[in-house]
């Protein structure tokens, strides 16, 4: 059994956002040249996510309002985590989109369904933030 390793960085430029990051895996994948197992793909930040969904903008849009309604930004007063940093929502929008994602690996590709694509979510961004690609197999 083999394993490999790679990190990605993104600064994204708004508070909140999100960044398809299908291509980055599977040539991290490719460069692994493994073709049949597992590959795990976490944020390995607090206040990001990595998920499986649609690549469509107007769903990317409900995500944001829904996330919104559910925890709020401001007032940055409601929140007792925030002191130093006012990203209390942030953490709470991550816990909702969840940490990772663990994908099938088949014939070298990513064995996903249709329209499924791996997307980063950043909920405190303009920083640097990091992304944990790890792949299993033969």
């Amino acid at each position: 059994m083999k394993s490999y390793r790679k990190e990605l960085t993104l600064t994204l430029p708004a508070r909140r956002a999100y960044r398809n990051i299908t291509p980055d895996v599977q040539k991290a994948l490719a460069e692994s040249g493994i073709r049949e197992g597992l590959c795990l793909v976490n944020a390995m930040h607090i206040t990001a996510s990595v998920f499986i969904n649609d690549d469509e903008r107007g769903l990317h849009g409900d995500f944001e309002q829904w996330l919104e309604k559910l925890a709020p930004e401001k007032p940055y007063g409601q929140y007792a985590h925030n002191g130093y940093e006012d990203n209390a929502d942030a953490h709470l929008k991550r816990q909702l989109m969840g940490r990772e994602v663990v994908c099938a690996v088949t014939d070298g590709k990513l064995d996903f369904g249709p329209w499924e694509q791996i997307f980063y979510g950043e909920y405190d961004g303009k920083r640097p933030k990091r992304i944990l690609i790890k792949i299993i197999g033969e």
